[in-house]
């Protein structure tokens, strides 16, 4: 059994992801910095993350899609745009046969800082 690489950085992560799957990531990172500007960048759970006070925001490569975690609860009207993309948890899965929605993740990040807020 082979173990799992430890990441303890971003870009030690994004290397480890296929070629074609880094500009998605590179892409989802810089909008988070967009949003906001104030959270900082980590690893935690072995993906990467955003946090200001707390870790907020996770995103991770998988082989047909893009996760987002945790789950959101906050936004009623977000949540419900977001139903074509839940998973079985609540967790979000961009398939990557379909194009990014980006606008949408933004969202998706502010709300979830939002929520780790209350």
């Amino acid at each position: 059994m082979s173990e799992r690489p430890k990441f303890t950085t971003v870009d030690e992560y994004f290397a480890s992801v296929p070629s074609d799957v880094r500009p998605i990531l590179a892409e989802i990172r810089a909008l988070v910095k967009r949003t906001l500007p104030d959270a900082q960048e980590t690893i935690s759970y072995q993906m990467p993350a955003f946090r200001r006070k707390r870790v907020f925001f996770f995103y991770a490569a998988f082989k047909k899609h893009i996760g987002i975690y945790p789950p959101l609860s906050s936004d009623e009207a977000l949540v419900q745009e977001l139903l074509p993309y839940r998973g079985e948890k609540g967790n979000l899965k961009f398939p990557l046969d379909q194009p990014m929605p980006y606008d949408l993740i933004a969202r998706v990040a502010a709300a979830l800082a939002q929520q780790a807020e209350q």
